[in-house]
């Protein structure tokens, strides 16, 4: 998964930058997985002039039926060799699903747990829906 958009320091609203994240979500176990919603993540996050192309590594808790939210929480060093770490969550509403299921705010905090950072991206549904959905795979495991 792709997600998409800009987000500015704390502070400075109006300097928008990039902001983006893609990410592979792994579950080791799919039984759990259906009754907790939580899986790996993994991937890289382009925070212009931040954290540039930066691996990252977190969890995604999908559970938009019983919490109604996806929750997104990963970390990663930033271009100062620093721990930071986004926090962000899709409210999922019904009588609004598709921007609900495609928009995702979040905050990144520092190592002291303050908030440094907005972001808000987008899932390009358009474009990426498709494949994001044959990306799915359920593999079994080794023997």
């Amino acid at each position: 998964e792709t997600m998409a958009g800009t987000y500015h320091l704390s502070g400075q609203p109006s300097e928008q930058r990039r902001f983006s994240f893609t990410v592979t979500a792994h579950a080791e176990d799919l039984v759990r997985h259906l009754r907790d919603g939580m899986a790996r993540l993994t991937g890289t996050l382009e925070m212009e002039g931040f954290a540039d192309e930066v691996p990252l590594e977190g969890t995604i808790e999908i559970q938009p039926l019983t919490k109604k939210i996806i929750r997104y929480e990963f970390a990663f060093v930033g271009n100062d060799g620093e721990p930071y770490r986004f926090a962000g969550q899709k409210d999922i509403q019904y009588r609004h699903l598709m921007t609900s299921w495609t928009t995702l705010p979040g905050s990144v905090y520092d190592g002291r747990g303050e908030e440094i950072a907005r972001a808000r991206t987008r899932f390009d549904a358009k474009n990426d829906l498709m494949p994001w959905l044959a990306s799915f795979r359920l593999v079994g495991r080794p023997a």
